[in-house]
């Protein structure tokens, strides 16, 4: 089986068809509470971004996938970004989005976070990924441990939300090529 999918899963690149999910998802103002986002994006905005999407992590620092659910003819359910890409320090960031309630605790973003891991690690042979989790967020908390991330570190007051400002959890996995 190829390295971005598995039986339930397959990560594959944004295509200019995916723009009006995506318009939908990041202008979702539920979704903004667990990111960085703060204010809407435009078609255009989001056109823009799929022309460049092809571009390559050295070169855009960042890559997104669209996860698409094999059982239902490749529905897109969500995205996973690495993101803030270092070359000289070989690590990223990484965000997932299962993006409907009603496609959460299924094992989607579990298999997700393996799959990229995986792509990390071994084609990219980056030496860490990191991720920025709310103290709050116990299901991503959860989610990112079972992968094998730690927490390393609590950025005090990090984030302000609808009800004040939250505490932000920093995790971090080595790839066992480093250890």
């Amino acid at each position: 089986m190829p390295l971005l999918e598995n039986e339930l899963l397959l990560l594959r690149a944004p295509e200019p068809t995916d723009i009006d999910f995506l318009y939908h998802w990041e202008n979702d103002t539920d979704i903004w509470q667990t990111g960085i986002t703060h204010s809407p994006f435009s078609k255009f905005t989001l056109s823009k971004y799929l022309e460049t999407a092809h571009l390559d992590i050295i070169e855009a620092k960042q890559q997104r996938f669209i996860i698409v659910l094999k059982s239902t003819k490749n529905k897109a359910i969500g995205t996973v970004d690495i993101f803030d890409y270092d070359i000289f320090n070989n690590r990223a960031g990484i965000g997932i989005l299962i993006a409907e309630k009603q496609d959460r605790q299924k094992g989607y973003a579990f298999n997700t976070l393996k799959l990229i891991c995986e792509y990390c690690f071994s084609t990219l042979d980056m030496v860490q990924l990191y991720c920025n989790i709310d103290t709050t967020n116990t299901s991503s908390i959860n989610l990112f441990e079972k992968i094998g991330f730690e927490a390393i570190g609590v950025k005090k007051k990090w984030t302000r939300r609808n009800d004040g400002y939250h505490d932000e959890l920093l995790m971090q996995i080595i790839n066992p090529k480093y250890r």
